[in-house]
């Protein structure tokens, strides 16, 4: 087993021990097992900073990853949850991502504040996009000409962030994976193309039929409450 991600490696043997709680909206509670960690990590925690954790990381140092792991696998989780729905898979393609990115830990250029979630990011939609090859559930067809419907900005803008989170959830694979990679981490068309191999019209098509679905599922809401 590789040093350099020491800490993900042994969250992947026991994955149920690293679990962290989603916001309470989303319904979903998990649990946390911090008894592997050394008693001094939590006095480090404190005087730790990003780029120190960094430094650390690429000394192969547990503590520091386990301040990045604390720090952004909330985050991740979701990230991966809007993409395969299943909690197992989402958790187990999180852990990926970490690995990945300890294990090229040296070619990431830190960048001040939010430069290690845009990266962690990326790595973990990759992840996501290669499992979904995998098990051949992105099976998008492809489309020339779309009719614009709009964002509808603001009827997602009314919702909690657990029920948008439900209803995208809802989606088709295909419709949702062109959503989040479009209107939530905010792809272009033309990388959209690129990344999927569809064209820039059908990933028009795509991200606007998933607006229209998630319109109709928020007006059936409504008309229930």
């Amino acid at each position: 087993m590789q040093r350099y991600y020491s800490f993900v490696s042994e969250a992947i043997e026991n994955i149920s021990h690293f679990r962290q709680r989603l916001p309470e909206d989303v319904h979903i509670l998990l649990c946390a097992d911090d008894s592997s960690i050394p008693k001094q990590y939590s006095s480090l925690n404190s005087r730790m900073t990003e780029q120190k954790a960094i430094d650390g990381c690429r000394r192969q140092d547990r503590i520091s990853q386990k301040y990045l792991f604390d720090t952004y696998s909330d985050g991740m989780l979701m990230v991966c949850m809007r993409y395969v729905k299943d909690l197992p898979d989402a958790e187990e393609l999180m852990l990926n991502g970490f690995t990945s990115f300890f294990k090229s830990i040296d070619r990431f250029v830190y960048n001040g504040e939010g430069s290690i979630g845009g990266w962690l990011k990326k790595i973990m939609v990759n992840e996501c996009l290669m499992f979904l090859r995998k098990k051949n559930r992105l099976a998008i067809v492809h489309e020339e000409y779309a009719m614009d419907v709009g964002s509808s900005s603001g009827q997602f803008e009314k919702m909690s962030a657990g029920e948008l989170f439900q209803l995208i959830l809802a989606l088709p694979t295909g419709y949702r994976t062109v959503f989040n990679l479009v209107a939530v981490e905010g792809y272009s068309h033309k990388e959209m193309s690129q990344m999927l191999g569809i064209t820039e019209g059908t990933s028009r098509s795509q991200l606007n039929k998933a607006r229209i679905m998630l319109q109709k599922a928020i007006t059936e809401k409504r008309k229930v409450l």
